[in-house]
């Protein structure tokens, strides 16, 4: 009997989790006694200490989950140090999130513990949002709806000078090629745009294979695009690597769409460029304070759409990210070499 603890939330959920686990073991013939513990995510919002950076719950739901199991398939648990080293029997962590942000990961090697992860769950799905949130902005879905609700029939989005333009012919611009923003390309080349990308660490091939043009500098992606896209990763170099330049160099007119995280982007800067007409409207799904602020400037501009961070919320990559991480704890419980493990030099100690 394989003694394993699962932990879920709001979203995803600990029975879904457990059932994707018994799936990948079943066929090897594991018994998994399993024990389930609920945080409250999203309803109750995510923290940070100084060891990880998002979390919910408390280090008491780990111990008192967790105490006996062996293995651990999970969300957004506390796994600090001190929690880590309170589980003796545990030999390894399947995390369902893109990066093991939950989880105190210098304690976790130290103790010989993989940790497994879920790289591109929720691509596709924050893809969907993105070109939704482009039609949505630039084709004034959200202005005519919230107008509409309220009583207003507004003709004077018909007005010519105030009429969209159609996607077909117009180009874009994407900053990233990850996961995200290489599955783009093919949603958005029906539409008849051209669309360019960015992205320093990725390799030749795979812009052409994706159907993206590559564009070696940034500056050149802003000045031809009529909408940027962002979807780079939250890093000390892209940390405020948008701002008041950035949206300069973009052309008068044009969109910005962040589907991505918001600590990247100079949102004052966004702000002027929206207000004095540089910009012609943005659609924002990220934001560097979150939840964001009521009284947040932005959010009260009539050429900005926004969403409260929901565009990699699907069923479906809860499904995945389930399958993806408990595949890999099954691969490891067999000796073999999992697919995405977050410190490999812990398989040599154990293997």
């Amino acid at each position: 009997m394989l003694k394993a603890a699962v932990f879920g939330d709001l979203f995803v959920r600990p029975d879904v989790l457990a059932e994707r686990l018994r799936l990948a073991f079943g066929p090897l013939g594991v018994d998994l006694d399993i024990r389930l513990c609920e945080l409250g995510y999203p309803a109750e919002p995510s923290k940070q200490n100084s060891e990880i950076k998002e979390y919910v719950g408390t280090p008491q739901d780990v111990l008192d989950t967790a105490a006996e199991a062996e293995i651990m398939l999970s969300h957004m648990p506390c796994l600090t140090a001190d929690v880590l080293w309170q589980l003796p029997r545990l030999r390894a962590i399947g995390c369902t999130r893109t990066e093991p942000v939950n989880i105190n990961m210098k304690a976790a090697t130290a103790l010989g513990i993989p940790v497994f992860y879920a790289p591109g769950r929720n691509a596709r799905a924050v893809a969907e949002f993105t070109v939704g949130l482009i039609i949505a902005e630039t084709r004034n879905i959200g202005r005519g709806h919230q107008a509409l609700s309220q009583g207003i029939w507004r003709t004077d989005l018909y007005f010519y000078d105030r009429a969209p333009r159609e996607l077909a012919g117009q180009t874009v611009g994407l900053i990233g090629f990850g996961n995200i923003g290489s599955m783009l390309p093919g949603f958005l080349n029906p539409f008849g745009v051209r669309v360019l990308a960015y992205d320093p660490y990725v390799d030749d091939v795979v812009f052409a294979a994706k159907g993206a043009e590559r564009v070696r500098e940034m500056d050149s992606l802003l000045e031809q695009a009529d909408i940027v896209s962002l979807h780079a990763r939250v890093t000390p170099e892209t940390t405020g690597f948008i701002g008041e330049q950035q949206f300069r160099r973009m052309k008068r007119g044009a969109y910005f769409i962040n589907t991505a995280r918001g600590p990247m982007v100079d949102y004052g800067a966004l702000y002027r460029s929206l207000v004095d007409g540089h910009l012609r409207g943005a659609g924002l799904e990220t934001f560097a304070q979150e939840p964001a602020p009521a009284d947040l400037p932005l959010l009260r501009l009539p050429n900005v759409t926004v969403t409260p961070h929901i565009a990699g919320c699907s069923r479906d990559s809860v499904a995945l990210a389930g399958d993806m991480v408990s595949a890999d704890l099954a691969r490891w419980h067999q000796g073999k070499e999992p697919v995405n493990c977050s410190n490999p030099e812990t398989l040599k100690v154990n293997g």
